[in-house]
């Protein structure tokens, strides 16, 4: 019998994990409970709330827990806590490169500001790299529920934090509402700042959406980006450009996306040539952390160890890593293999 390898020690990359959604769910009570905020019964019974955000209650909810959560990130000290705990959770599932997303103005009441909220996450985010060698940056993430002047002025910042740790420019919430031509000049800041388009797509709304995201914000990256797979025409376009789909398997069924984990479409994308890195999305809220996506591609979908591997790959070369990260975690895949 054919030895089942350790999906925790594949080696790979960690592009679709938003911040507050990153925390740990016992951390989350204590924060709570240190500022005395009270929290819904779904975010204190041990177990991932019942979540279904196919309709605009079922999201409203969602953003709801959310908002909850992220109310009890109030100090600098909280910041790091996160992201240090964060860090320490990813090199637990075999990630050698993370790249978690932010909206700073959702800090900055707390924290004194947009730029000092967006100086205390990235100078939390170096200090935890160099704690657990973890590589580590941050995507700054505009709002489609915000006007697009705002998302104007987060594209700036970000650009002038590249040197600081951001490398990429999203654009998450509600994919229903806003536009994506709303926002192609907050992006054209961005990608001509250096930095990578990674807007949200595909995931709550068709193909269309994807489509969008690729031909007004010119993405590299899309996050989720699964409902492409009900559109042939566009599945090459993804292909032809390498434009990699940032797939949150368990997040989807979480959300009522798809109703199992064998119907999320990651073989149709995987034979239609399009890259994938699979990502944990919200942990908080969806239970399941980055190994356990791969292990979903295994268990549902019947993905062999090559196959795996392959997609830890497609994972490192849509990263922003540098180059002699990427060959080091290149290089930990083959090794992985030959086990």
């Amino acid at each position: 019998m054919e030895r089942v390898r350790d999906l925790s020690l594949l080696p790979k990359a960690h592009l679709h994990l938003h911040f507050t959604g990153s925390m740990r769910p016992g951390t989350l009570l204590e924060l709570a409970n240190k500022h005395g905020v009270h929290l819904p019964d779904a975010l204190t019974g041990g177990e991932p709330p019942k979540l279904r955000a196919t309709d605009e209650r079922g999201w409203f909810r969602f953003q709801r827990l959310y908002d909850m959560a992220r109310s009890c990130l109030r100090e600098p000290e909280d910041i790091r806590r996160l992201v240090r705990e964060t860090a320490q959770e990813d090199v637990r599932d075999g990630s050698g490169w993370l790249e978690i997303q932010v909206d700073p103005t959702s800090y900055a009441p707390m924290l004194g500001g947009l730029i000092p909220a967006l100086e205390i996450i990235l100078d939390s985010v170096e200090e935890a790299a160099r704690e657990t060698g973890l590589g580590m940056r941050v995507v700054v993430a505009a709002n489609r529920m915000k006007h697009p002047l705002d998302a104007r002025t987060l594209a700036r910042l970000a650009v002038r934090y590249a040197d600081r740790g951001v490398v990429g420019f999203g654009l998450s919430n509600d994919e229903r509402r806003g536009m994506a031509r709303d926002f192609d000049r907050a992006f054209a800041i961005a990608r001509d700042g250096g930095l990578l388009a990674a807007p949200h797509g595909g995931e709550l709304t068709g193909p269309s959406s994807v489509r969008d995201c690729l031909d007004d914000l010119h993405a590299s990256r899309i996050g989720h980006g699964v409902r492409a797979a009900e559109d042939p025409r566009l599945l090459r376009k993804l292909a032809e450009r390498g434009v990699t789909c940032e797939v949150c398997p368990a997040s989807n069924v979480a959300l009522g996306v798809y109703e199992k984990p064998e119907d999320v479409p990651l073989r149709t994308l995987w034979d239609a040539g399009v890259p994938m890195a699979l990502g944990a999305d919200d942990p908080l809220l969806f239970g399941s952390r980055l190994a356990a996506q791969y292990e979903i591609a295994r268990r549902h979908h019947g993905f062999t160890d090559e196959e795996l591997a392959e997609l830890a790959r497609q994972s490192v070369r849509a990263s922003a890593a540098p180059q002699d990260v990427r060959d080091g975690l290149l290089a930990g895949i083959d090794e992985w293999l030959k086990d």
